[in-house]
Parts: C-alpha cells; sequence; structure tokens
C-alpha cells in the first residue's frame, strides 16, 4: 500500500470532520487538562460513549484530580461516582490500583513512557498510546476498534489484531500523522464508516475505498 492515499484520505477527513466534536480524551487534551485527567478518562472510555464517560469522569475528578486524592476514596465511591460506565466495578478497582503504584512509584506523575504505562492496571497498549499522544505530545499510534476496522476496510493493511494494525501503520505513515490519525478515525468510524452498514454514498474518501470500487464495477 502506497501510503499516498491513506495521506489523502487523512487530509479529506481532517477537512471533512473540521466542524465536528472531537473525542472526549482529544477534546481534555486541548484544554491542557494533565495527564493524570486524561489517564482517568481514557481508563474510563473503554467500551463506553463519550456522552457517559464525560459526566463520569468529571464527576470522579471533581473529587479526586490527583492520585493522591483518588486514593482517600473506597473503591465503592469510585465505582458510585463512575456510573454506569462500561465494567463500572472493575474500572474502580483498576483506577484506585492505579493511583496507589503512581504515588508509590512515580511520585504521583503519570509517566511518559510505554512501558511504565503498560505496567499500570487496566492500561492496555490503545489506552498507553492515546495518553502518550494527548498528554504528552509523543508520536505513537493508538489503535482501537474503529482504527483496526477502517485500516482494513481502505485496504491500508491486512491485519488481524490491533497490535498488528499499530506496527503496520507505523511503517506506512510519516510519524506526523501518528497522533491524529485515533481521533479522525474515530469520529469517521462512529458517523459514517460504521461497523454494519456503513453510510458509502456520503462518505468523502469514497473515491479512495477499495469497497466502493468493487461495488462500482459489479
Amino acid at each position: 500500500m502506497n501510503n499516498r492515499n491513506i495521506i489523502q484520505v487523512l487530509e479529506k477527513l481532517t477537512e471533512y470532520l473540521a466542524d465536528d466534536t472531537p473525542p472526549l480524551v482529544t477534546e481534555l487534551a486541548a484544554k491542557k487538562r494533565p495527564p493524570f485527567h486524561l489517564l482517568v478518562a481514557t481508563v474510563l472510555s473503554s467500551r463506553t460513549k463519550d456522552e457517559v464517560t464525560g459526566p463520569a469522569a468529571a464527576r470522579l475528578l471533581a473529587r479526586s484530580d490527583t492520585p493522591a486524592a483518588l486514593l482517600q476514596l473506597s473503591e465503592e465511591t469510585i465505582a458510585e461516582l463512575i456510573y454506569p460506565v462500561g465494567f463500572y466495578r472493575t474500572k474502580a478497582r483498576h483506577l484506585r490500583a492505579l493511583a496507589r503504584i503512581l504515588s508509590e512509584r512515580f511520585h504521583g506523575q503519570v509517566p511518559a513512557d510505554m512501558e511504565m504505562l503498560l505496567s499500570l492496571p487496566g492500561v492496555g497498549r490503545k489506552t498507553a498510546a492515546l495518553v502518550l499522544n494527548t498528554g504528552f505530545g509523543k508520536q505513537a499510534i493508538c489503535v482501537d476498534t474503529h482504527v483496526h476496522r477502517i485500516s482494513n476496510r481502505l485496504g491500508w493493511v491486512k491485519t488481524k489484531h490491533p497490535g498488528e494494525t499499530e506496527t503496520a501503520l507505523m511503517q506506512l505513515l510519516p510519524a506526523s500523522y501518528w497522533i491524529n490519525i485515533n481521533g479522525l478515525l474515530v469520529r469517521f468510524g462512529q458517523s459514517l464508516c460504521t461497523p454494519v452498514s456503513p453510510h458509502c454514498s456520503r462518505c468523502p474518501v469514497a473515491g479512495l475505498c477499495p469497497r466502493i470500487g468493487v461495488t462500482r464495477r459489479r
């Protein structure tokens, strides 16, 4: 796959989605929220829509905006504050545990390092990459279900797992595109390039999509 095609798609989507509300974590980063806030919001956002995650993160951070403050809350209280995010009890346990580790091992600071972030409870590669992107401006590609699905649908990669997609995209794309690709493809995947019945007839990048080319040749 020539990366020129990918860059064309990303540039068209940047223009098309310019007026859309960005994903929650991207929006918080634009407001210069500290990395801990971004980490909390990212953990809460897993398998949960932004309209649920946003208020839950706001409730929790209003009570505990640092790892030390979060440690003062019981797991049950955290669960009550973040309900109804998906898997809220598990996330409450993970958040309290990662607050303890941040306090004990990292002097209350979120580490700007992939492997250190991955050592935190409830933090997978997608979460770590997003925190590095938004919290520290570090080049990393955050591959969630939207990025994985759309990258394969558009023929950029042929991968079975998000980790493979991350590696493949890092080889294809200049680093200057790594940070923004997640926010663009999340919005694109939620509004147009949906998992089932994508809205191809009004897609701004239909001319660059092999799926549409196959349909038109039939």
